[in-house]
Order: C-alpha cells, then sequence, then structure tokens
C-alpha cells in the first residue's frame, strides 16, 4: 500500500463569522496541500465558533433576554447542510485535491448540532456526522444526534470516519467504528488537556488505526469584542490551548501533541501498518467474544 500525507489543522475560527472563517479555510487548506497532504482534518465547531466561556444566560429555571440574542448570533453564523456554505466547502476540497474533514455548527430548523462534514478532492459531500451526546453546558445550545449519522467512508485512501470530543469516551461508540472498519479516524476536538493526547494513544492502540486529532487554538482577540466570556477581556487570553496529534495504529505519536500557537501537523500514513497491527490485537474480531459480549447498534 503506498504511502499518503494527512494533516491536522490547529487554528482557531473567526467567532461567528462564518463567511470569515470560510476564507480561512480555503488559506489553511492551501498550506496543507503545499505540504503534501491528501487529508486535511480541522477542529471540532471550526465553522463558525466553539463558544468557549459563554453561558448564553442561562440558570436553572431561567434564561436572559441577552442570553438569548447570543444565541441568535451564533445561530446565524451556523451552516446549513446543504447548503451555500457547504458548497465553499466543497470547492475548497476540489481546489486543493483534498479529502476534508472539518466541524461546523449545523442549523436545521431551530437546532443547532456539532458536526463534521466529510468531503473528496472532487469537493463532493460524502455525508456528515452529528454529535451523539452533547457534553455539560453544550447540551443548551446544541441537540443531539442520531445513529443514523455515524459514518464510515471506504475511500482510496483509506477508510474515514469522525468521532467528535468527547464521543471519543463513549466505548460502544468506538467499538460501533471499530466494527465499521475505521483506518483513518478522524477525532476534531476542543479539548486541551493533558489527557486527550493520552487518550488519542489509546484508541489507536486499541483500535489499530491511526488518529488524526485536531484541537482548536482559540485566544480572545479571535472574538467579538462584546463576547462576554469568563476569561475576561483580554485578547492575548487563550481560551484553548492546542494540543493536537496524529497517532499510529501502535499508539506511537508521529506529530504532537503541540501547544501555544496555531499549526498544521503532518504525518505519512502507510495502511499496511493497520493491517500489522490487527496481527495480535483485533477488538471486533478474533481478540472479541461475541459469545458473551455483544453490540446492538441502532442506526435508524
Amino acid at each position: 500500500m503506498s504511502t499518503f500525507r494527512a494533516a491536522v489543522i490547529q487554528a482557531a475560527p473567526v467567532v461567528f463569522d462564518r463567511d470569515a472563517t470560510l476564507e480561512k479555510v480555503r488559506t489553511l487548506a492551501a498550506n496543507a496541500a503545499e505540504q503534501g497532504a491528501r487529508l486535511a482534518v480541522f477542529p471540532e465547531a471550526f465553522v463558525s465558533a466553539y463558544p468557549k466561556g459563554l453561558d448564553f444566560g442561562a440558570r436553572v429555571g431561567a434564561r436572559t433576554p441577552e442570553g438569548r440574542v447570543m444565541f441568535r448570533r451564533y445561530y446565524e453564523s451556523a451552516v446549513d447542510v446543504p447548503g451555500p456554505a457547504v458548497d465553499t466547502l466543497g470547492a475548497i476540497a476540489r481546489d486543493h485535491g483534498l479529502y476534508i474533514v472539518i466541524g461546523v455548527i449545523e442549523r436545521e430548523g431551530g437546532t443547532l448540532y456539532c458536526t463534521a462534514l466529510f468531503f473528496d478532492p472532487e469537493g463532493n459531500l460524502m455525508g456528515k456526522h452529528r454529535k451523539l451526546m452533547p457534553t455539560a453546558m453544550e447540551r443548551l445550545v446544541w441537540g443531539m444526534g442520531d445513529g443514523s449519522t455515524m459514518p464510515v467512508f471506504d475511500t482510496p485512501i483509506g477508510k474515514i470516519g469522525a468521532v467528535i470530543c468527547w464521543e471519543n469516551y463513549m466505548p460502544l461508540f468506538r467499538t460501533a467504528m471499530y466494527a465499521k472498519g475505521i483506518q483513518l479516524y478522524c477525532a476534531p476536538t476542543v479539548d486541551d488537556r493533558d489527557t486527550w493526547a493520552r487518550s488519542m494513544q489509546h484508541i489507536a492502540f486499541e483500535g489499530r488505526c491511526f488518529v488524526l486529532s485536531a484541537v482548536q487554538y482559540l485566544r480572545r482577540g479571535d472574538c467579538p469584542a462584546d463576547y462576554p466570556a469568563i476569561q475576561g477581556d483580554d485578547p492575548s487570553t487563550v481560551l484553548i490551548r492546542g494540543g493536537s496529534v496524529i497517532v499510529n495504529p501502535q499508539g506511537v505519536l508521529l506529530a504532537g501533541p503541540h501547544y501555544g500557537s496555531e499549526t498544521i501537523l503532518t504525518a505519512d500514513i502507510n495502511l499496511d501498518e493497520v493491517v500489522e497491527g490487527k496481527y495480535d490485537l483485533d477488538v471486533v474480531g478474533h481478540y472479541s467474544r461475541p459469545d458473551v459480549f455483544r453490540l446492538i447498534v441502532n442506526e435508524g
């Protein structure tokens, strides 16, 4: 199997500005392609915001008018799927000959979803995955996905899927992705804890797959002036510090973790290593016990 180069993008969106963020995606995708990448993975909620530090005026049993206005701004910067922003992202993938996996805030009706979109190098939207379980305060502003958007795409560079942020701590979801034969396990996130890289190493070793995790790097200055973050108004304050990684099927870090700045990490991927890894550990094959354990997945 020939080797190809993959990239994870660690950067900040232009918060609440969808069009400006799409232009930044264009530049970052061009930079990744110039480095020889065929696959580029962007962070969770990249178009156009992960609202770190906001509370949307919520208390138990009460919401404020100001919080409703902030939600409306968030909604207005979100993405219709399909829609013009998706067309733009497809054109970016086509122009640079890239597979792109990118986190967006998707809107449907009056609900927002934390979604990963998948594009092929011809610019086609292959599909999407909606985050199954928003974490903590995320549940206030995002709806829950369901089993109908849990794809793994069989492409010429490998089988690509995405598991968003703390979905990676759902053991049964991981198992479902392993059962689909995932080889290029994309993990867009905003989790910048030291534990994140170790979790990605565990998942790569457990699933005998390549893990590509793109983390945002976000400063207060990337947000609007009237963005009422609890961290204050100093534009140099770091809200999300990064920590992107690329890991091989033996759990070895090929790139990262990188903290403290925007960056593009790259690594060369050889899918033969996936097969070699399954020689002694295939958790949905010879190392499973279907007579004892059985996973039922509702993809309706």
